[in-house]
């Protein structure tokens, strides 16, 4: 039980004035993480105090232990990236590297399959519903992002990529009521995607959380949430299974959509060929001879 679940668990046993601080706790966890005991106290309308007794009434030595529990279901206490790869280069004799992240990126679509399967179909309607969609990505997150922008504007126009590229503000002014706006990020988290669905939430529109914990800020502002495994051997987290997320989105999305979206896809990719994006099927390659 991670420690937000073990605050909610034990708040009717606290007092009132534990009460008013695990209450805050809980819907600031990231605050929780990066601000000083003093700086938190206040802005929950407690004393430092009420934060030690809170940590041992959970039993936590104190609070430095409490917050360093939150820290850890953010996601945001695991190796940097640096001491994984001088980690890995270290094993670069090994003969079982490869292996190993391929049984790694089995095990994390497996996992990723019984997280949100059945989120899937509720993800596909509210997206169905939409207004209009926008995605957000950033760094290792934007192929993600990209990748299902790429594969909904094939059959809907009203689809737009926030990446950041040419002002973020710009790309999050035509979030209105009534869209959704499809957050993507994992540990540790995007400023600019809290950014993001800071800019939703003031504008009415649902957010659909793509992440790797359902302790992430992402998941914890979000009205739908997705799943997906980042487990790795490597230095870097893996992305397959955020990708393979997508694509199953997309799947259902065509799936629900019947005839006229496949009308669409028919369409776009008419289109390509025409434009010269696409080589031809008909092209042939010349043969050379020596």
């Amino acid at each position: 039980m991670n420690a937000r679940a073990q605050m909610l668990a034990q708040f009717d046993s606290l007092s009132p004035k534990l009460q008013v601080a695990a209450r805050f706790a809980v819907d600031h966890p990231n605050e929780v993480v990066i601000a000083s005991m003093r700086a938190l106290a206040e802005r929950a309308g407690a004393q430092p105090a009420t934060l030690v007794r809170l940590a041992q009434q959970l039993g936590y030595a104190g609070w430095p232990e409490l917050k360093s529990a939150f820290a850890d279901d953010l996601g945001l206490n695991g190796e940097r990236y640096g001491e994984r790869a001088r980690n890995l280069a270290a094993r670069s004799q090994s003969t079982d590297l490869l292996g190993e992240m391929f049984i790694a990126q089995q095990r994390n679509l497996a996992s990723t399959e019984a997280l949100c399967t059945g989120a899937l179909r509720d993800a596909a309607r509210l997206l169905a519903g939409a207004r209009a969609v926008h995605v957000a990505g950033f760094r290792a997150s934007f192929p993600i992002a990209y990748s299902l922008v790429y594969g909904y504007r094939l059959f809907r126009n009203s689809v737009h990529l926030i990446d950041g590229q040419g002002g973020l503000e710009m790309q999050m002014r035509p979030i209105e009521q009534g869209d959704v706006v499809v957050a993507i990020s994992f540990a540790p988290y995007s400023s600019e995607c809290m950014d993001v669905i800071k800019a939703a939430r003031n504008a009415g529109a649902s957010i659909l959380a793509m992440t790797d914990s359902n302790a992430s800020p992402l998941a914890l502002a979000a009205n739908a949430t997705l799943l997906f495994s980042i487990d790795s051997p490597s230095f870097f987290p893996s992305v397959a299974a955020a990708v393979a997320v997508t694509e199953a989105l997309l799947e259902l999305l065509v799936a629900n959509g019947g005839d006229q979206v496949a009308a669409r896809i028919g369409n776009a990719e008419k289109r390509l060929l025409e434009s010269g994006a696409y080589l031809p099927p008909s092209a042939k390659r010349r043969s050379h001879k020596d």
